[in-house]
């Protein structure tokens, strides 16, 4: 699979509609970003059950400031619409993979509960 643009117009229905998607954030000067695309595109092609996306943060400053974007590129992986993984800096193909291959093992069950407990402790903690 291709990768797809992201934009403020379909980044929330790409998240809920999809499993797994894999978000690339860039920017076109961004010369380690550049020297990532090819590694980011021949993996999406191994995983086409996986959405490969990018954000270019020039054009959707509003997605790299909600995100809290600071060094491009950052990889962000979300998993049944959480994000569970978030990284600034390029990776080798093997690493991307190892990271893909963690992601689909995944016990969503116990992320979701791990998730909830995170909450209700920074609730607690807010009171």
């Amino acid at each position: 699979m291709a990768t797809i643009e992201l934009t403020e117009s379909n980044f929330e229905k790409t998240i809920t509609s999809n499993d797994i998607v894999i978000v690339d954030f860039w920017a076109p000067w961004c010369a380690p970003c550049r020297n990532f695309a090819p590694v980011y595109e021949s993996t999406s092609e191994k995983y086409p059950e996986i959405v490969f996306a990018k954000v270019n943060t020039e054009e959707e400053r509003g997605l790299a400031g909600n995100f809290q974007i600071r060094s491009i590129p950052t990889l962000m992986i979300f998993r049944e619409q959480i994000v569970i993984f978030s990284q600034p800096g390029s990776l080798p193909a093997a690493a991307l993979e190892d990271i893909i291959e963690k992601v689909k093992a995944l016990d969503m069950d116990m992320v979701r509960k791990e998730v909830a407990k995170q909450a209700a402790e920074q609730a607690t903690s807010a009171a």
